[in-house]
């Protein structure tokens, strides 16, 4: 008996050693040499300074900015900036015939419209679907090209520049299908967000007069 367990100890200690240890280490390695982006999760770097992952949304609401899809967490999607909040991953859960649902989308497409009539522009009837629908994880960092190129004219106006070279913009931050066949055409809205800075920088708002109250209550 004393045998068996021993052959079952040292079996244990073996394969912990083995695929609890050096495995995951071996793997970690080799990763971190052939993609060393990748391995240390596709960070975004501007001015020394990490601003988020192309692999995770950030939600974006000012006019001046590409917006990306919604997210279904609540009250704000999962990052690696707000982990200690305890949020995370998850889809909305709603059936296409929960009034929570329209709501949601109706709330999204009046929220469109609010921006577009803000900087000056007629607002248009047809709104991309990925702009007023949830992502399944609530972490996609995608739009479609229609979808960046619906809100083209807004950012375009808001920033002083012309249609055009937002478009050219939106051209050039497009990516393919993977492997030329697997899913479809996407912009990636954080990176595409950063380009549109490195343009122009965004619109401040005015410095307070010399003894005004910046206070909230003086707002």
């Amino acid at each position: 008996m004393f045998q068996h367990v021993r052959a079952a100890v040292v079996s244990l200690l073996l394969l912990t050693a083995v695929t609890g240890i050096a495995y995951p280490l071996v793997v970690t390695g080799v990763a971190k040499v052939a993609f060393p982006a990748q391995a240390n999760g596709s960070l975004i770097v501007k001015d020394g300074k990490v601003v988020g992952s192309r692999l995770l949304g950030q939600p974006f609401d000012d006019p001046k900015y590409f917006w990306g899809r919604l997210s279904a967490t609540s009250p704000v999607p999962y990052t690696a900036f707000n982990a200690d909040k305890g949020s995370g991953s998850s889809g909305s859960n709603l059936g296409p015939l929960n009034p929570a649902l329209l709501d949601a989308v109706k709330g999204r497409v009046q929220a469109l419209k609010d921006a577009d009539t803000q900087a000056g522009i007629t607002p248009v009837s047809n709104v991309p679907v990925d702009l007023v629908t949830a992502s399944g994880s609530g972490l996609d960092p995608h739009v479609s090209p229609a979808a960046a190129l619906y809100q083209a004219p807004r950012v375009a106006k808001v920033r002083g520049l012309s249609a055009e070279r937002l478009v050219a913009l939106v051209a050039k931050h497009t990516e393919g299908r993977q492997f030329g066949i697997l899913g479809e055409p996407r912009v990636n809205v954080l990176e595409l967000n950063l380009a549109l800075d490195e343009i122009i920088p965004a619109p401040q708002p005015p410095a307070p007069s010399p003894g005004q109250d910046t206070t909230a209550a003086g707002k």
